[in-house]
């Protein structure tokens, strides 16, 4: 974020209010029918971003209805440019339908 530019919505927002390192939990929620699917590309993304990141550490969660999947994770950050790396790539992924 430069010249006093509007951040995209993909990137940090208020950057004074991150204080890094730290740990990010997350949830990522895919799209309706795309279990592995989610799981294999969101795999692909950490693995670009986050090279270290541990994907056993990854837990898969259906929804109550089955009809969804999310993903729960840890990742240890050390600054605001992989947080908006990620949620740019998790933002154009196909599979996935929210992250909180």
């Amino acid at each position: 974020m430069t010249n006093n530019t509007t951040p995209s919505r993909t990137e940090i927002q208020n950057p004074e209010l991150w204080t890094f390192p730290m740990d990010y939990p997350m949830s990522i929620i895919g799209n309706e029918g795309y279990r592995e699917e989610l799981l294999n590309e969101v795999k692909l993304i950490l693995a670009e971003i986050f090279p270290e990141f541990d994907h056993a550490s990854i837990q898969m969660r259906a929804s109550k209805t089955g009809r969804y999947h999310a993903l729960r994770l840890s990742l240890y950050l050390t600054h605001a440019d992989e947080v908006n790396r990620l949620y740019t790539a998790l933002d154009k992924a196909k599979t996935v339908r929210t992250v909180v």
